[in-house]
């Protein structure tokens, strides 16, 4: 099937920029883009034509770091929050991640596809054509499965690229509560094989709260025996250099960053780790210290943006809001923003030979918006002007 989309202002993200062309088309066969550029150049197509009048096409966005399929939520915690108590007082005293766990742990895999499709519909409703969905609310091997296989099921029901990450270093379930050493024994050799053919990653949670830099170290070696790509949550709340140990084993990503340091920046940079910053956790925790912005730029590190979205730190299900919340937030801007959500995010997730840019080969995913200029899809706060969304030409 031949497609052609003309009349359009494109942003391809094919260079540093955002690589605009005024006067664009793009062109799809079997769902695969075969041109994308200026009119002039395009080919002579006997298929379906749009006309865009002068909308904005962009790749179609992606969100590279959630939780979306989880049991309940959690706004008695964040009402606690609000009387005083700190995260960590909270996730000590049996809250956060275990409260979620228990939650997850009784609801069936068709219980959790169906709480996750709403949260899933408002992203794609916003654009949104690859997700990354991690587990980590089990915590026990069968829960962990029984997470993925929803987050994978999602895709059944949805036209949509959804990259499953295997998170089972994410907390200490009560019956291993004294004794994270012997849980992550049954990571490495359990959990990780068996989660091999349901994830393509593997993600921990490197913090005070969560596990040491030696303990991620043993989940990252168990990953790649498995030949599955390593993430990993950092520096979110101290500064344990996980980015640097993460960049060391050649991760994807590093996540969140408000405590990395200069040296884990270069780390990150030399290895082609990027960094995926998280603004929806950062305002919703009311954090004051920022991720180092201008280390990244002094060091080429690329930047990702993503929800987080999930029900303890971060219960948003707008990317588009991340994006006005980096560039407030964080100062980032307005290239920064949107190439955060598209070509570094398809990094992020080991994609971008697949997603990310508007070129020749790679699927046919768009978003198409009813604004000219790409500063509106930062700068508006609470507006969704998406005019349509192709995923892999439909």
């Amino acid at each position: 099937m031949e497609q052609l989309w003309t009349n359009a202002r494109i942003a391809t993200m094919a260079d540093d920029g955002l690589g605009l062309i005024d006067d664009g088309v793009v062109a799809a066969k079997d769902g695969r883009i075969v041109y994308a550029g200026p009119a002039g150049g395009a080919p002579a197509m006997a298929g379906t034509v749009q006309d865009c009048g002068g909308r904005l096409i962009t790749p179609g966005l992606i969100d590279c770091h959630t939780h979306l399929v989880h049991g309940a939520n959690r706004a008695n915690e964040w009402a606690m929050r609000l009387a005083g108590a700190s995260y960590e007082e909270i996730a000590r005293a049996g809250g956060g991640i275990v409260s979620t766990m228990r939650a997850t742990r009784g609801a069936s895999e068709a219980d959790l596809v169906a709480s996750a499709l709403p949260r899933l519909d408002a992203l794609i409703a916003e654009g949104v054509t690859t997700i990354e969905i991690k587990s980590g609310y089990g915590l026990s091997t069968d829960d962990e499965l029984k997470m993925l296989r929803a987050a994978r099921a999602l895709a059944g029901h949805r036209k949509i690229r959804v990259e499953p990450t295997f998170l089972g270093a994410h907390a200490l379930p009560p019956e291993y509560k004294d004794d994270s050493d012997a849980y992550i024994d049954l990571v490495v050799g359990e959990m990780i094989p068996a989660a091999a053919p349901l994830a393509t990653a593997v993600d921990a949670f490197c913090e005070g709260i969560g596990f040491s830099p030696a303990q991620c170290e043993r989940v990252f070696a168990a990953a790649k025996a498995h030949g599955l790509k390593i993430k990993l949550h950092a520096e979110q709340l101290s500064a344990l250099s996980g980015s640097a140990l993460a960049a060391r084993h050649g991760a994807l990503s590093a996540d969140h960053l408000e405590h990395a340091t200069e040296d884990d920046v270069r780390a990150m940079a030399e290895a082609g780790t990027v960094a995926v910053l998280l603004p929806g956790a950062y305002y919703f925790m009311r954090e004051t210290k920022l991720p180092p912005i201008d280390a990244m730029r002094r060091h080429g590190t690329r930047i990702a943006l993503a929800t987080d979205n999930n029900p303890g730190t971060s219960p948003t299900t707008s990317l588009l809001l991340m994006l006005n919340m980096a560039a407030t937030l964080f100062r980032l801007t307005v290239v920064e923003a949107l190439r955060g959500v598209t070509v570094n995010a398809a990094a992020a997730l080991g994609l971008g030979a697949e997603i990310g840019t508007l070129e020749n080969g790679k699927a046919c995913d768009l978003a198409i918006w009813d604004v000219g200029d790409p500063a509106e899809l930062v700068y508006r706060i609470g507006f969704n002007p998406l005019h349509q969304r192709i995923k892999d030409g439909q």
